[in-house]
């Protein structure tokens, strides 16, 4: 499915649902009341296994008494739609037991992709020793990352780790804006306020620069909180040919964070004091984008192309 450039639009897989409902209620005939009703097979329709779906449309065309022969793209359409719902489904547990599954030092697994952050972000610097200070440079709080994990779990790790391998450039680009402030000018109003020796101690409290790791990890959690809300139904369905993957959702969760990182900038903030405020305010703008039934979140990355080309 190709991108959505600016000034085209996507055709809506929520037109083409209204579409075959629509196509289904004028066929429709009394029920066989032997058999399982329509709303009873369609209830049960979307909690069946990926591989059962094939099988299920064919029950309800049956059911509907609808031919194949003389329909033979209602069945393909509904089966289509249908995979995306259930692959929707199916995507919130995945990345539900992510987000569950703590981090463990413990585990080599987890060991070796916490390395592997650092050798993405981190090419020319190697790390000294598991436990450093060096974590901080990439925006985690203290010298072992472990601890800042704790409110996504692996979802968080995962993430970062993708964005890092698979679209290196911005993320790197993205880390080093964040380690670069930016300072403002100050303004009359603003120095009126304060001495001036004041305002030189004042001024190192106004960058805006902030901790990478910790707002990928916060990224995440609006990423985690869109999917399980369902506010990221229209994005799936217009990128995703099919069942959308854990591989949607996290490239889904490379566009936020370069997308945040450019609010941030824009929004020009005082100081770190005021991240929530940003955050809230650049969730509601992505919420408000969701609401088109056209949407699809334009990737601003390679990783993308590969699967929102299919």
């Amino acid at each position: 499915m190709p991108i959505k450039k600016e000034g085209q639009t996507l055709i809506s897989p929520g037109k083409k649902r209204s579409s075959v409902i629509n196509r289904l209620r004028l066929q429709q005939h009394k029920p066989n009341h032997h058999h399982e009703t329509l709303p009873e097979r369609l209830q049960t329709s979307v909690s069946v296994h990926p591989d059962a779906i094939e099988k299920t449309i064919d029950d309800i065309m049956e059911l509907k008494r609808i031919n194949p022969d003389i329909n033979p793209q209602l069945a393909v359409s509904l089966q289509a739609c249908l995979l995306q719902i259930v692959g929707y489904r199916n995507l919130i547990a995945e990345v539900e037991k992510l987000r569950r599954e703590p981090y463990d030092s413990e585990n080599p697994q987890h060991e070796e992709m916490l390395v592997k952050l650092w050798k993405c972000l981190k090419p020319n610097s190697p790390l000294k020793a598991r436990i450093s200070k060096q974590w901080c440079e990439i925006g985690f709080q203290g010298d072992d990352p472990k601890t800042d994990f704790r409110g996504m779990g692996l979802l968080g790790l995962y993430n970062l780790v993708y964005f890092a391998e698979w679209d290196t450039e911005v993320a790197q680009e993205v880390l080093c804006d964040s380690l670069q402030p930016k300072y403002r000018e100050v303004t009359k109003k603003e120095l009126s306020q304060y001495s001036k020796a004041e305002w030189e101690k004042k001024k190192f409290d106004k960058a805006i620069g902030y901790s990478f790791a910790i707002v990928g990890i916060n990224i995440t959690d609006l990423a985690y909180n869109l999917l399980v809300s369902g506010a990221l139904k229209t994005h799936f369905y217009n990128v995703a040919p099919e069942a959308p993957t854990l591989t949607h959702f996290q490239q889904t969760f490379c566009y936020l964070m370069h997308e945040f990182h450019k609010f941030w900038i824009e929004e020009d903030p005082l100081d770190i004091m005021e991240f929530n405020r940003v955050r809230e305010k650049f969730h509601k703008r992505i919420l408000k984008q969701l609401q088109n039934p056209e949407m699809a979140l334009c990737p601003h990355f390679a990783a993308s192309e590969s699967l929102i080309n299919m």
